[in-house]
């Protein structure tokens, strides 16, 4: 990696080997940030490593798991002691189970906020001394468009993605008079390799799946996520751009929505009643009263 100076934002992204991360990380070495891409899958590291090597980016990656504290310890100790300081943490690294909430054990219930909720604060909370102690910083949360409204079957990843939306504006107030910035992004549907794992996740619920009570909805969704796998338009290099958009923005807003039913449904939430949101909901999943 290149000498480090302080006209250049050094980045911590997490999750940054695949789908929105690796966009994310691409992207920002590519705009001349020193970027620490951090995942788990040593291969996939690798393969960033021999892609900034080639494009001569200042990227190199780190070993993250954001469920092992002590694992984020070393990352971000690691980083510090290379760049001498963090300037942006992009928490991006996130799962999701499909499955509804009677079915679903409780240790995937757990798994699931250990990964998209309190993997978040255990990287935030590792990294903010750093930013405070310099009273600057930018702190990137990847919500979803799910943490405003939840689809049957997506209880337990749409209440991880809400709960970022209370955790952002917690930062936001508490962080605000050391300089620090906090943007929520929240993409809707974005083809990535996050679709894969969910599917590697509800292995173990076929037979409820298919022959379950609640077997309809579950068809239904993956109906649905089928269709929108299909029509997506949205890339994940459009959303990094977004990112980088509210990374170098004087003054960034609160929010960004990605995608345009992101949009959608952000002015709707506002306007639109939930006796209506629910109305349109049940007519989309086919539920009809017994």
């Amino acid at each position: 990696m290149a000498k480090m100076d302080e006209t250049r934002k050094v980045v911590l992204i997490t999750g940054a080997t695949d789908g929105l991360g690796k966009a994310m990380s691409h992207l920002l070495a590519e705009r001349g940030y020193y970027v620490f891409a951090s995942g788990r899958s040593s291969e996939k590291r690798a393969e960033l490593d021999r892609i900034a090597t080639e494009k001569r980016w200042s990227l190199e990656t780190l070993e993250l798991d954001v469920t092992d504290e002590a694992s984020v310890q070393r990352a971000v100790k690691t980083l510090v002691q290379k760049a001498g300081r963090i300037d942006v943490l992009i928490n991006n690294a996130g799962i999701a189970y499909v499955g509804a909430v009677e079915d679903l054990r409780m240790e995937d219930w757990h798994r699931q906020f250990e990964t998209n909720f309190f993997g978040v604060v255990r990287v935030t909370q590792n990294v903010l001394p750093y930013m405070r102690e310099r009273k600057t910083g930018r702190i990137v949360l990847m919500g979803s468009v799910a943490g405003l409204v939840t689809a049957p079957t997506q209880g337990s990843y749409s209440a991880s993605k809400h709960a970022l939306e209370a955790l952002g504006n917690a930062l936001r107030h508490e962080l605000h008079s050391f300089g620090i910035r906090t943007i929520l992004i929240e993409p809707g549907f974005i083809k990535t390799g996050i679709q894969q794992v969910a599917q590697e996740l509800m292995k173990p619920y076929q037979g409820r799946m298919t022959t379950g009570p609640y077997a309809k909805l579950y068809a239904a969704f993956l109906g649905s996520a089928a269709t929108a796998s299909e029509t997506a338009k949205t890339t994940p290099e459009a959303c990094a751009r977004i990112v980088l958009r509210a990374l170098e923005a004087p003054d960034p807003k609160p929010r960004y929505g990605v995608t345009p039913t992101a949009t959608v449904v952000k002015w709707c939430k506002r306007f639109v009643s939930d006796r209506f949101f629910d109305r349109m909901t049940l007519r989309r999943f086919g539920v009809r009263n017994n």
